[in-house]
């Protein structure tokens, strides 16, 4: 029996992990309903170092270098969204300016977070500034604080449009952020047999996220 062969090994960061990758291992589940996944949320050097030490049988990754001994393909091309409060001002507007967010209260990642970086760079270019006295190292848990009227964000798109509709607001970012997720596919490990049976499940799921959010900011 091919599923007596082990659990998948999956990894990816957190935020994945939250968003999009729950959605694809229930339809993997539903095609292969006797089969095991083990899902492992990682930082972004243990998963590097899981998928180089070919410890998974697939990752997804946030970023374009490729691990040693893997091979990459893009999974889902877009870019960091504001969110907003239900009901806030600037939702009235179809796409948000650095400008717009002169002097609002905004919830921020963590300092040493990359898109925390990029993101205050795109402030700092435009001469904008922001009440930043709330921050969280989880995109999630920055969308709880947003829908809890303690401000405003920008975040990757996943996260946001799992939680749209929960006191949130999605709305484009007039400056790109790109937020892009690859596929990585351990080389030097035995192929599970049902490896390509999950890889066409998180593809499936990530068409639709790309084709929901290339309608919200369009395709990148």
């Amino acid at each position: 029996q091919q599923y007596t062969r082990g659990r998948l090994q999956l990894a990816c960061l957190p935020a994945l992990a939250q968003a999009l990758v729950p959605e694809a291992v229930a339809a993997f589940a539903a095609m292969c309903p006797e089969a095991s996944v083990t899902l492992l949320p990682m930082e972004t050097l243990p998963l590097d170092a899981a998928l180089t030490e070919q410890r998974v049988d697939l990752g997804l990754s946030e970023h374009d270098s490729v691990p040693d001994a893997c091979l990459q393909q893009p999974l889902l091309r877009t870019q960091e969204v504001c969110v907003l409060p239900t009901g806030h001002a600037l939702a009235g507007r179809t796409c948000l300016t650095p400008s717009d967010f002169e002097g609002l209260p905004f919830v921020s990642l963590a300092p040493a977070d990359a898109y925390r970086q990029r993101i205050d760079q795109a402030f700092a270019d435009a001469g904008v500034t922001r009440q930043l006295r709330v921050e969280s190292a989880s995109a999630a848990s920055v969308c709880a604080l947003v829908a809890a009227g303690l401000g405003v964000a920008l975040v990757n798109p996943v996260t946001a449009l799992a939680m749209a509709g929960h006191g949130l607001v999605l709305r484009p970012f007039s400056v790109p952020i790109a937020f892009n997720v690859n596929l990585v596919l351990p080389q030097w490990r035995a192929v599970h047999p049902l490896r390509d049976a999950l890889t066409a499940a998180l593809q499936s799921t990530a068409g639709r996220v790309q084709r929901q959010l290339d309608a919200l900011v369009g395709p990148v």
